[in-house]
């Protein structure tokens, strides 16, 4: 089967279709191959059947297999905690990022040195459809810098106030998906819902619980845009993610 785009869901995000395996080198990654206002997508899981913690996750694997199913563009959905006051159930889309991970393998290039710019690390047509589907939507929507955390343990209030310097939220998927999509010369971008905030940026303390409860409700609306920024999307590409490989140092 062949697809445009890729969606790659995380905790409670899922999209109904005709369920496939596609094996790559890195492994076997479970799909789903649906359509969306007309536009040819394929879901792919983040964690699993058995939710696989985000420092385990086969990022690498999920990459290939959006490639191998053709999409050249990808979308993620994350969930993220604020570290500046944004509202509940509010959308963020990263412009940057920055990552504290430690053990994720984070490059296809094991064997020589592939340096891929990262001066542009999420696609702008993306970002601004996603954007502007959000705001159609009547959806509150945010952008800034996204500060990936290497979990699988909710951060500290002394980590939360290093990484407020840093970045606007916090999460524990976004990084390396974002590279390795660049590796792969495919368009990505991220819709995080804001499920809470970061530890120790109020009084109440953090659970799994609460971050799930809240993806829950506003999945939907996570859908929702996303079909109407796939719709919107021309077929060809016209930003320079695709050209970034042969730019890249050998």
């Amino acid at each position: 089967m062949h697809a445009e785009f890729a969606v790659i869901g995380g905790v409670g995000f899922s999209l109904e279709g005709l369920a496939d395996t596609i094996d790559t080198p890195y492994g076997s990654v479970k799909v789903w191959f649906t359509r969306s206002r007309g536009r040819r997508v394929v879901f792919i899981p983040r964690h699993g059947e058995n939710h696989i913690p985000p420092h385990r996750v086969n990022y690498r694997a999920l990459l290939w297999a959006a490639k191998s199913a053709g999409a050249s563009r990808v979308i993620s959905v994350n969930t993220v905690g604020t570290m500046s006051y944004h509202p509940r159930g509010s959308f963020f889309i990263p412009c940057d990022f920055v990552e504290f991970t430690k053990t994720r393998p984070n490059t296809f290039y094991e064997d020589k040195a592939v340096h891929v710019d990262m001066s542009q690390p999420y696609c702008p047509e993306i970002r601004s459809a996603l954007a502007g589907a959000a705001s159609s939507l009547e959806q509150e929507v945010f952008e800034g810098v996204y500060a990936c955390a290497e979990g699988p343990h909710l951060e500290s209030p002394a980590q939360i106030r290093m990484m407020r310097s840093f970045g606007d939220v916090v999460g524990m998927t976004g990084y390396p998906e974002v590279v390795l999509a660049k590796e792969l010369a495919l368009c990505y971008a991220s819709l995080c819902i804001v499920t809470n905030p970061a530890c120790g940026m109020s009084a109440e303390s953090l659970s799994f619980s609460e971050i799930e409860e809240q993806m829950k409700a506003r999945g939907q609306a996570a859908k929702d845009i996303i079909a109407r920024a796939i719709e919107k999307l021309p077929v060809e590409r016209a930003c320079s993610c695709q050209s970034v490989l042969p730019q890249a140092s050998f």
